[in-house]
């Protein structure tokens, strides 16, 4: 099968999972996901799977991309705080859906990886730091909007103090009791409104002990 039917497949598989956003479909099929994949993994490059990326780390299925994408309601004036910038991805396609994204990762291996994939496909519009993600990143703060690309045990306090009023949070919560979900955390004058976007998979939120 050639790349483009995979792409076109993979996007059907998409719109299939309720991905219906036009533009962050249109963004998928366009982002050349197999500079993201390790070599061992290329011919599985557009298919709707997670991917091993070396740390522990893995590469999001395109449909949990895209979910997470679509939750966020974005567009070009909004800028973004993603914490966990893994293979870079998820950065990469946030950045042609809004005005900056901000991405931390811990792993200072996969963050040089990301970096030459960013300068690779001129997305000059991505600032990226090594560092604890759960701590957020309190000078760039508030954010309009935050993705989480790892499990929670529950809504992390620190970000959501970084969350600009009427801004939204898109976290997945593992509480080890029940299913893994992905919540949308909405902040407003009252506080903050959670809704429960149905169930996810992903690799734990884990913060770093030595850059507290």
């Amino acid at each position: 099968m050639s790349s483009d039917s995979r792409k076109i497949r993979l996007i059907l598989e998409l719109r299939r999972h309720g991905v219906t956003d036009t533009k962050i479909c249109a963004v998928i099929e366009r982002l050349p996901r197999e500079l993201f994949v390790p070599e061992a993994f290329l011919d599985q490059a557009y298919e709707n799977t997670a991917l091993p990326i070396g740390c522990h780390q893995t590469l999001s299925a395109p449909v949990i991309v895209g979910r997470m994408s679509q939750a966020l309601e974005l567009n070009e004036r909004i800028k973004v705080l993603e914490v966990g910038t893994g293979s870079g991805y998820h950065a990469a396609v946030l950045s042609k859906l809004c005005r900056r994204v901000y991405t931390i990762e811990r792993h200072r291996e996969l963050l040089e990886e990301a970096e030459q994939r960013f300068n690779q496909l001129g997305l000059s519009n991505i600032t990226w730091k090594v560092g604890d993600g759960t701590l957020g990143w309190p000078e760039q703060a508030p954010f309009e909007r935050i993705v989480v690309t790892a499990a929670a045990m529950d809504v992390p306090p620190v970000l959501a103090q970084q969350l600009a009023p009427g801004g939204l949070m898109v976290v997945p919560v593992d509480d080890g009791v029940g299913d893994p979900r992905l919540l949308r955390v909405r902040r407003d004058a009252e506080g903050l409104e959670t809704e429960d976007l149905g169930p996810i998979r992903f690799v734990p939120l884990i913060a770093d002990p030595n850059r507290r």
